[in-house]
């Protein structure tokens, strides 16, 4: 009976298990491993799988781009995925708490929390955009369907015909249409409805940045309910965000699925597939190629953002996060292959409809989200029908990974703290960070919203994902040391890291890493939105905002270099390299080996003075944690994502 239940453990939470009391009481732990495993494919699979990947695709060689993307894929994105997961599963803690590994390097996770803020308050933007496209999909005719509106200009050409015959017959609508095809053959500059209603009437984009205007109040109301569902969500943590995501996580890909069957159904469709996915094989000796590869594997599996390390620091300690971290990664990667054939077999329809090349139909980001697919949309029967299930799509990946930025944030916030009273708040601190991710994104939904949006979306987690990434590489695997941490890994999944996550984590990952940096230096170009050329002063707000999740590395390296006991600076230095007294798994049952609690005091004498001094007060704090243990079980609230029972006599500490 015992080694079952030391299986069960090693295996994480399987279905048709009874319902087990959480490992750790004090943080709570996921309900089962199928919430942890949904929830860290929602934070994976965002709008980056369909908004960006088909179209880098078809502009890096179709198939052939297949080639670079999945060795990369193995060589960075799976090692990396599997290092965070381990990093976080092991410390059972989020961004911040886990660099007690090495003390001296915790900027990288205040690094991570800066590119979380940003990443959080605009990503949250663009779902309230997509919620206000979803509602105004309720009604029997798309707004953006024809040219006759308030807000087209003389230019606008619809692909549907002209608008002025809405009650004409099915034979003047046919006409409607044959006219509106060749209006749009013959204009050398075609402005479609869908781009004059996202330009003029959603966003009434100014002329430049700096021109904020009025607050679009419909898009402000989108982006509060955007806000106010994200924390529902959330208010019990770990516990009631693992439940949403049983639909959040997986109602995408039923959409996905309808969309895909009604595409290929299309006249079109097929140039369409066969424009995304004809291989180009010259274009695989282009290192270009390649740099696009490794840095849509880097940021499409969020790495470096600090969600990773944080859902998996609600794991139980001796769960496989190795077989969870392939399944994700690869379940992401598919994801954006099939979100390729959904998008393309609608576009190809689009140009078989305009009888122009699918190359000037396709488009990325938001141009193809709120532009180019909605645009294809209106040529379907019952378009609103559609629609509606692509924004609706949209609106869930987007908030599978809004959950994760949210609570990676309140969860460095409580772990740092570490108070009973915030413990017991957790639903407080939610709250506050959710009022306050709304208020800063009140600027992204003014006239110049858009400008602001991209900027962020192109600065803020750019380069400085990169770098992060990459010093923290180096930190575990040098710093720390790979025995060491290979030792950890071992004792917490039964089984060392194979022989190739090991050379990945020490050579391969790093060297792909730093690929990806002069890479992205190398590309760079100035951000431009359309025709709009972004002023000097606005690229530097962007330079500003990529480097201060950077430069928290240095400064925070800095002080705690000055902090730590030591005659010289490299004593300095070394020790607060040092692991901290405390560094290792969370639970006491868990703590064997070298991290068992010290035999004798002579082990404790062997230590540096300050560092003796810091145990003693730390082990005084912890009898005074159990004596209070019996209280606070009494009191803990559901907020802290745990739950309450009456025969859990070991609540949080």
């Amino acid at each position: 009976m015992e080694e079952k239940q030391f299986a069960g453990i090693l295996n994480g939470a399987v279905p048709g298990e009874p319902v087990k009391k959480d490992e750790n009481s004090r943080r709570g732990n996921w309900g089962n491993q199928i919430e942890f495993v949904l929830t860290s494919v929602g934070y994976a699979v965002g709008l980056g799988n369909v908004w960006r990947f088909p179209y880098l695709c078809y502009r890096n060689g179709g198939g052939a781009f297949m080639l670079p993307y999945f060795i990369m894929l193995v060589f960075c994105g799976i090692p990396l995925f599997f290092l965070e997961l381990s990093f976080g599963q092991f410390a059972s803690q989020g961004c911040l708490g886990v660099w007690k590994i090495s003390p001296m390097f915790k900027g990288v996770g205040y690094g991570m929390m800066v590119v979380s803020t940003y990443i959080g308050i605009y990503y949250n933007v663009v779902i309230c955009i997509a919620f206000y496209y979803f509602f105004q999909s309720m009604t029997n005719l798309l707004p953006w369907t024809y040219c006759n509106n308030p807000w087209n200009t003389p230019d606008c050409s619809g692909v549907v015909g002209t608008g002025h015959r809405l009650n004409g017959s099915l034979a003047n609508a046919t006409t409607s249409l044959v006219v509106g095809v060749t209006e749009v053959v013959n204009r050398t500059k075609r402005t479609s409805p869908s781009e004059e209603y996202w330009k003029h009437y959603v966003l009434n984009i100014s002329d430049d940045i700096g021109n904020f205007g009025e607050v679009r109040l419909p898009i402000l109301g989108c982006l509060a309910i955007s806000w106010f569902v994200v924390f529902l969500c959330l208010i019990r943590g770990v516990k009631s965000s693992g439940k949403v995501v049983y639909f959040t996580a997986t109602f995408p890909y039923v959409v996905l699925t309808i969309l895909f069957i009604r595409g290929i159904t299309l006249d079109g469709a097929i140039n369409g597939i066969k424009y995304y996915l004809t291989p180009q094989w010259q274009k695989v000796l282009d290192a270009k190629v390649w740099g696009d590869a490794a840095s849509q594997i880097f940021y499409s599996l969020g790495c470096a953002w600090g969600g990773l390390i944080t859902m998996a620091s609600y794991n139980k300690f001796h769960n496989n996060c190795f077989r969870d971290s392939i399944i994700i990664s690869i379940t992401n990667c598919a994801t954006s292959v099939y979100a390729g054939f959904v998008i393309f077999s609608i576009l190809g329809f689009m140009a078989h409809h305009l009888n122009v090349p699918v190359s000037e139909v396709a488009d990325h980001g938001p141009g193809l989200a709120f532009v180019a697919y909605p645009e294809a949309l209106t040529l379907l029967p019952i378009s609103p029908l559609w629609s509606l299930l692509f924004f609706f799509m949209l609106i869930l990946l987007g908030l599978g990974t809004q959950f994760c930025l949210l609570e990676t944030l309140v969860t460095a916030i409580v772990d740092e703290i570490g108070t009973d009273w915030i413990i017991r708040n957790k639903t407080v601190v939610t709250l506050s960070v959710a009022i306050v991710g709304f208020l800063l994104g009140v600027p992204l939904t003014t006239r110049a919203g858009i400008y602001w949006l991209l900027l962020m979306d192109n600065y803020a987690a750019s380069f400085s994902l990169v770098i992060i990434s990459c010093i923290m590489c180096i930190c575990i695997m040098y710093i720390y040391g790979h025995r060491n941490y290979f030792k950890d890994v071992e004792m917490m999944l039964g089984f060392p890291p194979p022989l190739f996550f090991k050379v990945c984590w020490r050579f391969i990952s790093p060297v792909i890493i730093s690929f990806i940096l002069i890479f992205t230096v190398i590309q760079y170009k100035p951000i431009t939105y359309n025709d709009y050329v972004y002023p000097g002063w606005s690229l530097a707000i962007g330079f500003a905002m990529a480097l201060s999740s950077v430069v928290c590395i240095p400064v925070y390296a800095l002080y705690k270099i000055s902090r730590s006991p030591g005659a010289t600076f490299r004593e300095r230095l070394k020790n607060s390299c040092r692991s901290h007294p405390k560094w290792g798994p969370a639970l006491q049952e868990h703590r064997t080996g070298r991290y068992a609690p010290m035999a004798s005091e002579d082990t404790v004498e062997a230590r540096p003075l300050k560092e003796k001094e810091e145990l003693k007060e730390e082990q005084k704090e912890e009898e005074k944690e159990k004596e209070r243990k019996d209280e606070i079980s009494l009191t803990i609230q559901g907020s802290n994502g745990s739950t309450n029972t009456h025969n859990n006599p070991n609540p949080s500490a």
